[in-house]
């Protein structure tokens, strides 16, 4: 997608206000996983908590700082990453669908995430799909009792991780959740790459909700050998969200 049409594309969204203090907002809490894609504008759900978040701890794994590199990658992490620097024009024709936490989550058996260790899917191609797939997955994972190791993991760490390891510990774990009558839930429709480098991306996810669609961007950067997710410097883990109006076009649709 060019940038020319990235504008255009942002000038048709109306973005959602918030007011009150940023814990409390619906749109901080999609960024730490707590009600993950069931819909911000169309309704919520009753989410049964197991543990305190303050109370979790992380746990050391393969894409710690002092983790053993092996040609450049964690040990054991194998992509294919012939794509290079090229931008995806349709989704990867491998992809299947698995259950994280309260949603589904695209996975390719050739882009990632190939390995899971403890609540951290991880190992994704050096390659623009790897990157889609990061911004999707890792977000997902930060509503469950492991989040902390997966924010130490797979979030780039510094001021903005800080703010989101703190703001997320003020709130419960999320591992189960039961939907109310008239909720509306949201799940991944497709993606676009507005920028993309081998050190780096910015990934537009596109969100289909009981109104339509809805917009919002995570910023990633190559770190230890695998993407990671950049925060803002106010501890979000993406953009506002916005909702898209008309039709989705500029985005890669997943097709599910």
């Amino acid at each position: 997608m060019s940038g020319r049409t990235v504008e255009m594309h942002i000038r048709r969204q109306r973005l959602t206000e918030e007011s009150g203090p940023y814990w409390k907002q619906r749109n901080w809490q999609w960024s730490a996983g707590f009600i993950a894609l069931v819909v911000l504008l169309g309704g919520f759900v009753t989410l049964t908590s197991d543990g305190d978040g303050a109370a979790s701890a992380a746990s050391a794994g393969p894409l710690s700082g002092d983790a053993a590199l092996q040609d450049g990658r964690p040990q054991g992490c194998r992509t294919d990453d012939s794509a290079g620097d090229t931008l995806p024009t349709v989704a990867p024709k491998d992809i299947t669908w698995q259950a994280l936490g309260i949603t589904r989550v695209p996975v390719s058996a050739s882009a990632g995430p190939t390995r899971t260790t403890g609540p951290v899917r991880w190992c994704y191609a050096h390659t623009a799909v790897g990157a889609v797939l990061a911004a999707t997955v890792i977000p997902s994972q930060m509503s469950g009792s492991g989040w902390k190791t997966v924010s130490r993991q797979q979030v780039v760490s510094g001021r903005g991780r800080d703010l989101f390891e703190f703001q997320r510990s003020t709130v419960s774990n999320i591992d189960t959740t039961e939907q109310s009558p008239g909720t509306s839930v949201g799940s991944y429709a497709g993606f676009a790459v507005s920028s993309y480098t081998g050190r780096a991306a910015s990934v537009s996810l596109l969100i289909r909700t009981g109104q339509g669609y809805a917009q919002t961007t995570i910023l990633l950067r190559w770190t230890d050998g695998d993407w990671k997710v950049l925060p803002n410097d106010d501890g979000s883990l993406h953009t506002t969200v916005a909702t898209v109006q008309g039709n989705p076009n500029g985005y890669v649709l997943w097709g599910a």
